[in-house]
């Protein structure tokens, strides 16, 4: 019977020793590293002026790796992205190159007016995002976001009766609904 007893315990034993031995060969599989960081981190779902939205963190990996030229494409699908990400990355001067020259394929889209002018003006250059700003509006006087821009960009400038005056153009030209929320309460904001 002690026979028996001691042939039980090693198989236990045994049995316990080799699920451990094969959990430690094969956890690396089943357990992902909490410790890897990315080298990009996830793009959030909007940007400040939510143009960014829909692009993934595969793409910011491929579109700003160093091995690729940003002004050697003359695809505009591909530098609009390319804009869009290193604006998402606070890249401001690669980011106002890039809508510059996203101008030169479409000079009558006030988007990309939109897009430059709030990008010189996060790099100091307001004066020419105004200028921007307000060829965007004669391009297409419609166009809502540019006129929430053109509002933003001046309270930040102290020209607030500009700035009036384009965020009241940003509530009554469009219907995005959040657009205007949002021109809404800048313009309750202003002196």
């Amino acid at each position: 019977m002690i026979l028996d007893t001691r042939f039980w315990v090693l198989l236990v034993v045994f049995q316990v020793v080799f699920g451990l031995a094969i959990f430690a060969i094969t956890r690396e599989y089943y357990m992902p590293d909490v410790n890897t960081v990315s080298a990009h981190p996830p793009i959030a779902d909007r940007s400040p002026t939510g143009w960014t939205s829909g692009i993934t963190e595969a793409e910011v990996s491929r579109l700003s790796s160093p091995g690729l030229s940003l002004s050697s494409s003359q695809d505009p699908a591909m530098i609009s992205r390319q804009a869009d990400i290193a604006f998402t990355n606070k890249q401001y001067d690669t980011a106002a190159t890039l809508y510059e020259k996203l101008l030169s394929f479409s000079p009558n889209d006030a988007e990309i007016y939109n897009n430059l002018g709030l990008t010189l003006h996060y790099i100091g250059r307001s004066e020419e995002a105004l200028r921007r700003l307000n060829e965007g509006v004669a391009v297409d006087g419609g166009h809502q976001r540019i006129w929430l821009t053109l509002g933003y960009v001046n309270s930040q400038l102290g020209n607030f009766e500009q700035a009036r005056t384009a965020l009241t153009n940003a509530i009554q030209v469009g219907g995005n609904e959040s657009i205007r929320e949002s021109a809404t309460k800048m313009l309750e904001e202003l002196p």
